[in-house]
């Protein structure tokens, strides 16, 4: 039986709490992480019309990235939706964990998404907000089992440099340890002294994957007890930030790309800010609101900026910097639903994920169509 917890410990993984923005309404914000999680629904946004597919659907856990709790209520009011909402999922035992700015900053979260679905795969952070913490992890085995811990690692997403994976440091040794009464030893017996020629195997591990790494090693290793130390590490790991950044590969007018952004993120409508005949050849792409990054878009290198909710004010400015701006709306963040949803299934194939089918776009287009 999956609980909420085990999701919790998935989403940790794919976008760990520590990329998030201080005071970023991230979490479990309903429910309790005992609760059961056997169906699971994933959204952009929480409705009461999500919640209500949710009921319909009789879903555990709603996965959400924008934040549902933002701001501390005063007053649960049954007459309110955010009352009507927190009162259909307390009564119908639904829990709702929030992923939101680390969700955008991680590694295929919402912005590489973004970048994808416009072809662009080769990209850099935008806006650096932080660095991976790297640590050495050492641990003894004995040397039938050198395979299965290396492997471990692998499979956890340990000990890779660059484009090598599987790296580790292998030193032979001599372990030493006597089992004492109640131990239940792979070798020795109890109250005598084993000597067993053992590796020390140190490998290199970021540290949104650390937990997950020593779990895999402690199921492979023969002992009842592992010895392992983790060491802090000097060296930085890769960037984490908001945004992507890349060059396309054939230059092409702003009109062009605008026509390529609404297709591509399927929006009835879009607008763009410069000369239609533009040359764009390094795109920047942040999703949601993206109107306070534009000097630094400019100072990347960008032609021009992909983001929602574009001020007047803001479009202006662009305009006087030389940076052409494309607005396909907020909501295309909600392709992070197929994007989650598909990562989800990977590390959990036993759980149900279902995609809320419900749109949540605000806003209607008028069209000439």
């Amino acid at each position: 039986m999956t609980k909420v917890i085990d999701v919790m410990n998935a989403m940790e993984e794919i976008a760990p709490k520590s990329l998030a923005f201080e005071g970023d309404r991230i979490g479990l914000q309903i429910g309790s992480p005992n609760s059961d999680a056997n169906r699971v629904m994933v959204t952009l946004d929480v409705l009461e019309s999500v919640v209500d597919e949710a009921i319909e659907n009789e879903i555990d856990l709603i996965i959400a990235h924008h934040p549902f709790i933002f701001k501390p209520f005063q007053a649960i009011n049954w007459d309110s939706e955010k009352g009507r909402i927190t009162k259909k999922l307390m009564t119908h035992n639904i829990s709702l964990f929030v992923a939101h700015t680390n969700l955008d900053i991680a590694r295929g979260g919402v912005n590489d998404l973004l970048m994808e679905k416009l072809g662009l795969t080769d990209t850099d952070v935008l806006v650096k907000t932080t660095e991976e913490k790297l640590y050495k992890l050492v641990i003894h085995v004995p040397k039938t089992h050198e395979n299965e811990i290396r492997q471990a690692f692998a499979d956890a997403g340990a000990g890779f440099i660059g484009n090598y994976s599987h790296c580790t440091f292998n030193l032979e040794g001599m372990g030493t340890f006597k089992p004492q009464e109640g131990a239940d030893p792979y070798i020795g017996s109890e109250n005598e002294l084993e000597r067993v020629e053992e590796y020390r195997m140190d490998t290199i591990v970021p540290e949104g994957i650390l937990k997950r790494t020593i779990e895999l090693a402690k199921q492979a290793h023969p002992y009842e007890e592992m010895a392992y130390d983790v060491y802090p590490l000097q060296v930085q790991g890769e960037a984490y930030g908001l945004g992507r950044i890349a060059k396309l590969s054939e230059p092409m007018q702003l009109q062009e790309l605008a026509q390529l952004v609404k297709k591509a993120y399927d929006v009835p409508n879009l607008r763009f800010v410069g000369k239609e005949d533009k040359r764009i050849r390094t795109v920047a792409v942040i999703g949601g609101d993206g109107n306070k990054y534009i000097a630094k878009a400019k100072q990347m290198g960008a032609d021009v900026l992909i983001t929602g909710d574009v001020y007047f004010h803001t479009a202006h400015d662009a305009l006087g910097m030389g940076l052409a701006m494309i607005d396909p709306g907020h909501h295309i963040e909600q392709i992070m639903k197929v994007g989650l949803q598909q990562r989800l299934i990977e590390k959990m194939p036993a759980v149900q994920f279902n995609i809320s089918a419900h749109k949540t776009e605000p806003f209607t287009f008028l069209t000439n169509d």
